[in-house]
């Protein structure tokens, strides 16, 4: 450009008025301009270098620090989500023994329940059987006891003693071949075979037989001994049995409670624990998305700062060589030995070109003034001062410049057109997602709520059961001990009784024998002595009594025993039923909790959701701010600058169309000279 306006600058003036007015002191004045404003501009790049320099240090070292926290904490999260993991599946493992080992002992105790329930009704028979042998073998012995006495007693008693003693046999027969020699069997068969053998009107016959029905009455009386002996060991080992049940019923329940303890404390440990390993799961992926923005950020930051770096070294360069440039032009302009050339070729081109000059210079001011573009104005002023052709090629570059700057206004609004509607279709969408998000959190409070209330209510109702089975089994061992009392009570008032009875029939019935042998003397009478001694009247009464109280304790005895069995049953029954139901409603406790937990779980994954999404909600909502102040202007004066643009391109035209005339003149003038 310096060179061009050398050629065609005028010749020095030869006053000082005419060196004021001279093209070429303006020029110089440019240049001079033009040196300030690239001074200006140095410091005003070195302001934003050092901006962006300060930018691009504070930056570089947030980022490399926050990248190193988040690959320590990916390190740690890892070897946390291993962690728990590992205890989630002990926990797992831990859980399904227990309920193995809770299970073997519900089935040890329903087996051990079983077992006693078919002793107890073992027992129960053997003992009903015992009683009744007892009371036939003391008949049997009553019987014999009068026969041995010299009584009468029929045949038909003999012989339903003898049906008595085979049916004991046959009934007791592992015990008694115990027990009875083989000649006391011999001896026993043969009163079976024969019993009317043992009696007879003629005592003679009653003299001969009493040996064989004393051995009878013996092994009767040993028969009914040894039952006795043996029913209260039965009674005995029945207690002891029973005593053993409670003990291993106790232990067992025991082993149950700590068990499903135990497995309650595993089952919300293992809640806690994958509660925790899904939100140590979530931050991990957060802090690797975070650690690959980090990255991308600090690649893009280092990139930029470093074509910074390159940019402000090329600029420096540049500016330099323009400033010199600047320099130099300023240097040849100025100096007295360029005066004469100027001054020859500038005065005739300046009355040439007057007219012409003042023509383009008007087109480009009223442009200027019109679009209000001081470019335009800068370029009216060079009309004054450089070569025509130069002028109309810097024409034709901003004519280009507009041109493009329309296309790029074009591009711009379909730009900001498309952007918008995304925009507009991302928040609506992201709307939705957070109205969805917000329903299913609500939702899941709901459900959590609900559980909850559940969860309390089995808690309840489980302690209640417990409550119960303990006050049960206390009812139910207080019973016990009040049966064993009665029991112990009334077959002691029936021993007492029987003594009683026995003395009682001993004395009557033996003094009727005496009476009745009593003969009367063969001579003169005896002297009145004492009357005849007879047995009190209400003697019969009080052996009758006696009778029936016994008979009644025994009744009540056999009631108690009755009473116990179906107690005991039914509180088997009840502890039965009552641990399945412990059981269901724990079942349904662990699954309410494992329900509990997966919803809070799926709440905490919707709240972050719901969190990033609101934060993508912002974004977009910054992103159509950022839109709205890139776009607005363009949209809101698009078919006006459109209008502008072409017009001043047009007033562009209109000046290249003078210049271009006024430039054939000047090279036909050029010519002639």
């Amino acid at each position: 450009m310096i060179a061009l306006l050398c050629l065609f600058v005028a010749a020095q003036a030869t006053t000082v008025q005419d060196a004021k007015n001279r093209p070429v002191t303006k020029v110089i004045n440019l240049l001079k301009d033009m040196q300030s404003q690239l001074a200006k501009e140095q410091v005003e790049d070195e302001e934003v270098y050092e901006k962006v320099a300060c930018w691009c240090t504070t930056n570089d070292k947030q980022k490399t620090a926050a990248i190193s926290d988040a690959e320590a904490r990916i390190t740690d999260l890892t070897s946390t989500i291993e962690e728990f993991t590992a205890t989630s599946s002990r926990l797992n493992t831990e859980i399904k023994n227990l309920n193995a080992e809770i299970a073997k002992n519900e089935a040890a105790l329903d087996k051990a329940t079983s077992i006693r329930q078919r002793e107890l009704a073992e027992f129960n028979g053997e003992e009903k059987d015992m009683l009744q042998s007892i009371g036939a073998l003391k008949s049997a012995t009553t019987v014999l006891g009068k026969h041995n006495s010299f009584a009468q007693v029929s045949s038909e008693a003999l012989i339903d003693l003898a049906a008595t003693i085979q049916d004991q046999f046959r009934k007791h027969k592992d015990i008694l071949n115990e027990i009875v020699t083989p000649s006391q069997r011999k001896t026993i068969a043969a009163f079976v075979q024969s019993p009317s053998d043992y009696f007879d009107a003629d005592p003679t016959f009653k003299q001969s037989y009493a040996p064989q029905s004393g051995a009878i009455f013996g092994i009767l009386k040993q028969m009914k001994e040894t039952f006795e002996t043996n029913l209260g060991q039965s009674q005995k080992d029945e207690m002891i049995g029973q005593q053993a049940y409670s003990d291993l019923k106790a232990a067992k329940e025991a082993e149950i409670s700590a068990g499903e303890d135990q497995r309650d404390t595993k089952v919300q440990e293992l809640a806690d624990t994958d509660e925790k390993l899904a939100n140590s799961k979530t931050d991990l992926e957060d802090t690797r998305n975070m650690l690959s923005a980090d990255q991308t950020f600090l690649m893009n930051l280092k990139e930029t700062c470093q074509m910074t770096d390159q940019e402000w070294e090329e600029r420096q360069k540049t500016r330099a060589e323009e400033i010199q440039a600047c320099s130099e032009a300023l240097a040849v302009l100025s100096s007295d030995d360029a005066h004469d050339t100027f001054t020859k070729t500038f005065n005739f081109l300046q009355i040439t070109n007057d007219s012409t000059r003042a023509q383009a210079e008007k087109v480009l001011l009223q442009a200027a003034k019109q679009f209000g573009n001081p470019k335009l104005s800068a370029l009216a002023n060079r009309v004054r001062l450089d070569a025509f052709g130069k002028i109309i090629e810097d024409i034709k570059g901003m004519i280009t410049a507009l041109q493009k700057e329309k296309a790029d206004d074009i591009k711009h609004k379909d730009f900001c057109v498309e952007e918008q509607n995304q925009n507009e279709r991302a928040q609506e969408l992201k709307a939705r997602d957070i109205n969805e998000l917000d329903a299913k959190i609500a939702d899941l409070t709901s459900t959590i709520s609900q559980l909850e209330q559940n969860i309390a209510d089995l808690n309840s109702q489980v302690a209640e059961m417990q409550t119960q089975l303990k006050r049960a089994g206390e009812d139910r061992e207080a019973e016990n001990s009040d049966f064993q009392t009665t029991v112990s009570d009334q077959r002691a008032t029936q021993k007492l009784l029987a003594s009683a009875l026995n003395v009682l029939k001993g004395f009557y019935d033996k003094k009727s024998l005496l009476q009745k042998s009593k003969q009367e003397p063969a001579g003169p009478p005896p002297p009145s002595g004492f009357k005849t001694y007879e047995k009190q009247g209400g003697a019969g009464g009080v052996l009758g009594m006696l009778e029936q109280i016994i008979s009644e304790a025994k009744q009540l005895e056999g009631d108690a025993i009755k009473a116990e069995a179906d107690s005991q049953k039914a509180y088997e029954s009840f502890v039965k039923d009552s641990n399945k139901s412990l059981g269901e409603k724990n079942r349904d406790l662990i699954n309410k909790s494992s329900d509990k937990a997966q919803n809070e779980a799926d709440k905490t994954a919707s709240e972050e959701a719901k969190d990033a999404a609101s934060a993508e909600q912002q974004q977009n909502m910054n992103e159509n701010a950022d839109l709205h102040k890139s776009c607005d202007f363009t949209l809101q004066n698009f078919d006006v600058r459109q209008a502008s643009l072409e017009q001043e391109s047009e007033a562009l035209r209109q000046a290249i169309a003078v210049l271009s005339g006024s430039s054939v003149k000047v090279e036909f003038l050029q010519k002639r000279k």
